[in-house]
């Protein structure tokens, strides 16, 4: 009997229903409800007093940057606090008083933990020494440091060739654990370097990668000062980035309007009480959207096309619509994009994304007489089969009016994670870097690899057909946040070792490989000390700057071990002193690591003193209008198709999404207040006509289904709630709807999954 089986893993956890109440959807975020949120949740986790010293130091120039989402902080953060209600159940879950030892695993069996549910994992507590899950045996045991390394230097050794190891990164990590791993990596022999950006953001990055010359956004925070429109699409800031929010209330302050374009009217873009403020709190607060444009789901191109078309039609009848000479000094592709145009119908577009056409008028008639433009999105845009040609037709609409380059306009990717843009600047990458690996061979004499890796869809096929052996993840919850859950459990299951490097207990450490190890970390909050001197960490934001993070908090154990310091052990105990790079000292130093940053990667000189303070910002070509690098020296246009997802008569499109309670895999609670939903996660949102036609009522328990390529995956026993969502659309929280996404099924160029625009059926579920 294999040791799968022995197990009896539960892979998805528990279905049942945990006592669903409603309330109507709220009508603003943020707000008194959300302080008292956020204080009764840390004071539960930390205490009063570890919860005030803490939130003091979050976000600040002398603290440490939050563990939660990759907004940036203003130049001078607020006294009250520069953090949000997430922010600080983020802080909470890190920091919190709860541990788990080896009289946990003693007592908890991985099979009893399996059936647990997401959230009870993670409120277990913090892992606190390193832990080993034997062949065949039922339950973690305690490991040493030492002998750890040297069972992964072991397994690493037994494989036939590098490339039957997958290194995983998820944007928690610092730049210096992250620059070292892809170091190691590099040293070890391959590119297999799959990242949480390949699952949220990768089509940002080669949609802008190949229209702008930089996968990165343009914009800086104050830029939202003086912008005169900010479009916010495919994205709930309320919920995801909460300090988003205040960016757009300056810009209404200083006169700016705000578009809204998403399938659900989110509170948080509706009005914003903020909590610092008067008004915030004893008065209505700030009404953020003038414009909602309730699109379908994935039809983001069809409007886009739709709104462009309009403003060449006024540029023509009336001039000074689009900015002609921006267009001719930067561009390329003005007249393919023009004449591209000419092959869809205003009305063919107005049926595929919708909307009320008075309403595109309004947007179209605001946009034609501004500007400066930002527009902002999220994973709405990115995880859909067309995610890229989402992306570079937002860059269409910003060519056309000249909206970059200058104050108060831009694109604007939001990052989900703190770190994740940083990671991907400093080396991790799958993709194969001539630049980056001759100065790596330059600076530390070896010549890393020149085949490309896999990324993370690819590396999941790899495991899943025992041509990879090995996975290591720094950080992340892999299992649960990526596609095609079975699928990818089983790929796990069949490794010869899999290895955690974790803060909290999740879901990856229970659907493990044959022989799997716990490897715990220092939180972001945590004091990171070495000989009597404080180390800090830097990180990279959302919008390109760089800046130090220095943890405050005594470590909830002795026994925990830096990120560097951990990728370093694993590094000499393979090579022992073989090696041209000194592990050791690489990994304790990290004055060391920063100046071999700066000597690798361009745009870090003098990182070890700039990064001191609110940092410095890298390079970006957008921002200096300098598009040298791409065919003809400009920026490019792009003629992107319309989205295609030939649904049956019975199918609807499900997009996946977080709860007010979560973050990315983290579930803080149970509640969804600002959707009304309250004490439960196994719901689905569907507009009442569907309901109707489906003959289901308002609670009703169903089966949701999905079939690619022959495949039936089914997500079994969700709630129906009616709720203002377009016709032949839902929307469902993740990870209990990943198990849906097909593995084989993800964006053009990117490979990012389709967890936003899945073809499903719905089934009452038998009495």
């Amino acid at each position: 009997m294999s040791d799968e089986k022995q197990r009896a893993i539960s892979i998805l956890g528990p279905d049942n229903f945990t006592g669903i109440k409603l309330s109507e959807p709220a009508e603003y975020a943020a707000g008194i409800p959300a302080v008292k949120v956020a204080v009764e949740h840390a004071f539960k986790e930390m205490g009063v007093v570890k919860s005030l010293k803490t939130l003091s130091k979050m976000n600040q120039k002398e603290g440490f940057d939050c563990p939660g989402c990759a907004w940036p902080d203003p130049e001078k953060p607020s006294k009250l606090g520069e953090y949000c209600e997430n922010g600080v159940k983020a802080i909470a879950e890190e920091a919190t008083n709860k541990t788990i030892d080896h009289h946990f695993f003693s007592n908890h069996s991985v099979e009893a933990l399996s059936n647990w549910s997401d959230f009870q994992i993670g409120k277990a507590g913090r892992l606190v020494a390193p832990m080993v899950l034997y062949p065949g045996r039922s339950h973690y045991e305690s490991i040493s440091w030492k002998n750890a390394y040297q069972l992964i230097a072991n397994q690493l050794k037994k494989l036939k060739n590098p490339d039957e190891a997958i290194f995983y990164t998820s944007g928690r990590s610092s730049n210096e654990a992250a620059f070292l791993y892809g170091l190691f990596i590099r040293a070890f022999g391959t590119n297999n370097m799959p990242d949480c950006s390949n699952m949220c953001h990768e089509s940002s990055g080669v949609g802008l990668g190949e229209t702008l010359g930089i996968g990165k956004g343009s914009v800086k925070l104050e830029d939202f000062d003086q912008a005169e429109v900010v479009m916010v699409i495919g994205q709930n800031p309320g919920t995801n980035h909460p300090r988003m929010l205040t960016a757009l209330q300056k810009c209404k302050e200083n006169g700016g309007k705000v578009i809204s374009i998403n399938p659900l009217e989110e509170a948080g873009l509706i009005r914003f009480k903020n909590p610092q403020e008067i008004k915030g709190v004893f008065a209505g607060g700030e009404a953020l959207t003038d414009i909602h444009l309730q699109v379908k789901i994935n039809q983001d191109v069809s409007l886009l096309k739709l709104i462009i078309k309009k403003l060449l039609k006024l540029d023509k009848e009336k001039g000074n619509v689009l900015d002609h000479q921006f267009i001719e000094k930067y561009t390329h592709g003005y007249e393919t994009l023009t004449k591209d145009l000419e092959n869809y119908s205003e009305q063919e577009l107005i049926d595929l994304c919708g909307i009320d056409e008075a309403i595109i008028n309004k947007a179209v008639t605001l946009l034609a007489t501004k500007k400066n433009i930002i527009i902002c999105w999220a994973m709405g845009l990115t995880q859909h089969k067309n995610g890229v040609d989402n992306i570079k037709e937002c860059v269409n609409l910003l060519l056309l009016k000249g909206s970059l380059g200058k104050p108060g306009a831009g694109t604007c990717p939001v990052r989900g994670h703190s770190n994740v843009q940083g990671d991907r600047t400093v080396g991790i990458m799958h993709h194969v870097s001539k630049e980056l690996n001759d100065a790596i061979k330059t600076v530390f004499g070896f010549s890393p690899p020149d085949k490309e890796g896999l990324d993370t869809v690819h590396s999941i096929k790899a495991m899943h057909d025992n041509k990879a052996k090995v996975f290591i993840a720094l950080g992340g919850n892999f299992l649960s946040a990526a596609s095609d859950t079975e699928y990818t459990a089983k790929a796990l299951q069949n490794c010869d070792l899999t290895v955690q490097i974790s803060t909290k207990l999740n879901r990856s450490h229970l659907v493990t490989g044959k022989t799997a190890l716990i490897l715990p970390t220092l939180g972001r909050s945590e004091l990171d000390q070495k000989n009597g001197n404080t180390r800090f960490f830097t990180v990279e934001n959302s919008m390109g700057r760089v800046h130090q993070s220095k943890g405050i908090n005594k470590p909830i154990s002795n026994a925990l071990r830096s990120e560097p310091e951990i990728i370093g052990s694993i590094a000499e105990a393979y090579f022992g002193n073989s090696h041209s790079v000194d592990w050791k000292i690489l990994s304790e130093d990290y004055t060391l690591i920063r100046e071999k940053i700066a000597a690798v990667i361009k745009g870090f000189n003098d990182l070890n003193n700039k990064s001191k303070g609110t940092g410095f910002y890298l390079p970006n070509n957008v921002r200096e209008l300098d598009f040298s690098k791409l065919p003809h020296g400009k920026a490019q246009f792009s003629c992107c198709a319309l989205p295609e997802h030939h649904l049956k008569e019975d199918e609807l499109l499900l997009m996946t999404i977080r709860s007010h309670d979560q973050f990315n895999t983290t579930i803080y609670g149970l509640n969804d207040r600002y959707r009304g939903i309250h004490n439960e996660r196994r719901v689905v949102f569907m507009n009442p006509k569907d309901m109707t036609d489906r003959n289901l009522e308002k609670l009703e328990a169903i089966n949701l289904t999905s079939n690619y390529d022959g495949k039936l995956r089914v997500a079994k026993k969700f709630l129906v709630i009616p709720y203002n969502i377009p016709v032949g659309n839902l929307g469902a929280y993740f990870p209990e709807t990943n198990v849906l996404v097909p593995h084989n099924h993800y964006a053009d160029k990117s490979n990012t999954p389709i967890s936003k625009s899945i073809k499903v059926t719905v089934e009452k579920v038998a009495n």
